[in-house]
């Protein structure tokens, strides 16, 4: 079973681009690694309908099973 991509995804874009959508979105955040602090990107995940509308957003994406998930918040689009 698949889903059809019938809409650009982010990862196809500029980097230019990208970093625009991050900023938009928020996804450029304060984060701490072995006690130090620095600006960086939350992996996370919006998924934008056809009309444009947010229709979900995912804070913090785990690797395991988010995939399906979001082939699953997908299919409801379609």
């Amino acid at each position: 079973m698949s889903v059809q991509k019938k809409f650009p995804a982010l990862w196809s874009a500029t980097i230019t681009a990208c970093f625009t959508v991050i900023e938009a979105y928020g996804a450029r955040r304060m984060k701490s690694f072995l006690g130090k602090s620095f600006l960086g990107i939350v992996r996370s995940t919006i998924l934008i309908g056809p009309d444009g509308k947010v229709e979900k957003v995912w804070e913090s994406a785990k690797s395991k099973g988010h995939a399906a998930e979001v082939v699953e918040a997908l299919k409801t689009l379609q």
